[in-house]
């Protein structure tokens, strides 16, 4: 019988609470009510960012404070650390040049396409890991996990050319995971997933060049150009990064998302809880926070297994409780019903619930600060990844071929570590909130009878005006959850559906909005929809790698109207967008033909020439461009503007 997984303490352990006793005498009640209020607009949170403050536990907030004000050059994007030359800065009139003879102009580009590789490259990894391990079952090496949509499974593979009929289960997914894990190289010179795209869009692309070849040769193309000597014209530099955007968007997003339905279930409507309330006063609490569900299902799996319940009744919890956070949550959320307890911003606040035994972590949007935090309180952080060790946390290796075994280890560690919670520093004040997620491309369809035809007359009819992507995460230079709520509030209000992803769509749901009897906040014709199909107005279709689910709804749409996506009456906007992720999703829009507004300005203001290119220039290669907008009502007019021009366009 195999041994116990153990875990590895990597680096040292956080003994004692680092509390900042100066910053705390200094609060006084009415500062506190000030921060508190202006920190967020997620009435869930606001009791424990009071608390933090009060017991002085640092938050994204205080760092960020902590780091203003910020560099003026690093914002606008003409700084350059790129070689042992610099680091250069562009301060005209005398300093127009980098060391090397790089403008403004140059080294914004590049910078850019820095950002849009990496989150190209985050995400498209995330869809490798699970391509992977649908070769392992179809090796035979993989026994943990099973083929939960065999119909999907066959679909796939029969687009990726594999004959299905001679073959077994185990054969089909062998056989799709090779010709998938093909699309990272340079072999086939072309993307499979590409082919959902209207012709014309496609056509869009190799006039401009920026068909995608292959994922990693795109990323590594894009590292290329960015070494000092290689790009120098900054226009070629940023078509570059649609094209690498492209290839995370129709390629390693869009892989992840669709074999994570294969193996883990197609998403379909389901009901649900959110906000930090969903943590359970008398249960063992697990919170799985970060974006590839592998991890996640098999921890739902382990906590099931009654060797793990009764364990936990033995130490005199009630049970096991899950919770999820940002985008592993909400790929639990949208197949399990699993509760979210939050979003981006809620990762730190969660565990100042004082009930949370651990808080189980893979990779991607996870603070470094957590053992930190979790040093207040008995919480253990566990890491999974070896991509993202974080010191002061419990490090076990989670790989597919030991999946459960090391899962069961995971949920023991923490239900042994029940007994060691403070009772009196309990502090769950607030009560969650219903949700209605699981809105995949498939469940949309089959809600609207098997085609999305009875959606196209609504739209053409004008009852509903358009559809709007509302993506993203946090960024402390937005009022939490303040963008993507009143965002989708002043949409809806205009009967423009909203679908949505990742932190936007859980932000949405602590608000109320994920919910059917938000139809009541929508304009009379989005509202008699919603209220005959029953759904919500805002349609939660997933985690942020999910925004593939997007693309393939636009492709459905164009394909079934036979219009390039530029021309239907869609939009995107990206509120509270931060990371390079968000960089890469932005650009695959844009790229797709979708008019996409930002809420906080990029780093690129150090170049009029770089701005106009996103702004305006990039109508005439893709027909649609960027805009930023901090104010969400401003952002909404400039939607609804395009969306109307759109419209009138296509004659309806």
């Amino acid at each position: 019988m195999a041994e116990e997984p153990e875990p590895t303490l990597i680096g040292e352990r956080i003994e004692v609470c680092e509390l900042d006793r100066a910053r705390l005498s200094l609060m006084n009640p009415a500062l506190v009510e000030e921060k508190r209020e202006a920190r967020t607009a997620d009435e869930s949170a606001k009791p424990f960012i009071e608390l933090t403050m009060k017991e002085g536990i640092e938050t994204v907030w205080d760092r960020f404070e902590m780091q203003q004000p910020e560099c003026k050059y690093c914002a606008a994007g003409i700084s350059c650390a790129r070689c042992a030359m610099g680091p250069c800065r562009i301060i005209p009139p005398h300093r127009v040049r980098g060391v090397c003879g790089a403008d403004a102009d140059l080294i914004v580009a590049r910078n850019l396409l820095d950002q849009i590789a990496t989150g190209a490259a985050a995400h498209s990894d995330h869809g490798r890991e699970i391509v992977l391990t649908l070769l392992g079952i179809g090796n035979g090496k993989v026994n943990d996990y099973v083929v939960t949509d065999r119909d999907k499974l066959h679909r796939i593979a029969a687009e990726f050319g594999v004959e299905t009929n001679a073959l077994n289960e185990r054969e089909v997914a062998r056989e799709l995971a090779l010709r998938m894990l093909e699309e990272y190289g340079t072999v086939k010179d072309a993307l499979q997933f590409t082919g959902r795209a209207p012709p014309a869009t496609r056509q869009i692309w190799e006039t401009a060049g920026i068909s995608p070849r292959g994922i990693d040769r795109e990323v590594v193309d894009a590292m290329h150009r960015v070494q000092m000597g290689v790009a120098a014209d900054y226009a070629s530099t940023l078509l570059h990064g649609l094209r690498t955007s492209l290839s995370d968007g129709w390629g390693g997003s869009m892989m992840a998302t669709e074999i994570s339905d294969v193996l883990f279930g197609t998403p379909s409507p389901n009901e649900s809880l959110v906000n930090l309330g969903v943590v359970k006063r008398e249960c063992v609490n697990i919170s799985l926070h970060g974006h590839n569900p592998m991890l996640s299902e098999m921890i739902v799996k382990a906590s099931a297994d009654p060797e793990m319940t009764a364990l936990a009744r033995k130490v005199g919890a009630e049970g096991i409780n899950l919770v999820g956070l940002c985008c592993t949550g909400n790929e639990l959320l949208m197949r399990k019903g699993i509760p979210n307890a939050g979003n981006h911003f809620n990762q730190e606040l969660a565990i100042t619930t004082g009930a949370l035994e651990a808080m189980v972590v893979d990779y991607q949007c996870i603070f470094p600060s957590l053992p930190r935090t979790a040093s207040c309180y008995h919480t253990h952080i566990i890491t999974t990844s070896p991509k993202a060790k974080i010191p002061g946390t419990y490090y076990f290796e989670f790989e597919p071929e030991t999946a459960f075994r090391t899962a069961k280890a995971i949920v023991k560690m923490a239900v042994e570590n029940f007994p060691n919670r403070n009772p009196d520093r309990v502090f769950i004040p607030v009560e969650p909130v219903k949700v209605v997620t699981g809105f995949s491309v498939e469940a949309m369809r089959a809600a609207l009878g098997g085609s999305f035809r009875p959606l196209i007359d609504q739209i053409a009819s004008g009852t509903i005006r358009g559809a709007v992507g509302i993506v993203g995460c946090n960024n402390p230079k937005v009022k939490h959850d303040f963008g993507h709520v009143t965002l989708s509030k002043e949409l809806i209000r205009r009967d423009i559906l909203c679908v949505e992803t990742g932190c936007a769509a859980i932000a949405s749901g602590k608000a109320g909005l994920l919910q059917p009897s938000a139809a009541s906040l929508a304009g009379p014709g989005l509202r008699g929809v919603c209220e005959s199909l029953g759904i919500p107005p805002v349609l939660h279709m997933g985690s942020c790698v999910d925004n593939a689910r997007i693309l393939h709804l636009a492709a459905e749409l164009g394909n079934a109207l036979n219009v390039p996506i530029h021309r239907l009456p869609i939009a995107g906007a990206a509120p509270e967008w931060y990371s390079q992720k968000a960089v890469s999703i932005g650009a695959y829009f844009v790229a797709s033909g979708v008019f996409t507004v930002l809420g906080v300005m990029p780093k690129i203001t150090g170049s009029p020439s770089v701005v106009s290119l996103l702004t305006e220039g990039l109508r005439g290669v893709v027909h649609a461009s960027f805009a930023v907008e901090p104010d969400p009502l401003r952002a909404a007019d400039l939607i609804a503007g395009q969306i109307e021009r759109k419209r009138a366009d296509l004659g309806i």
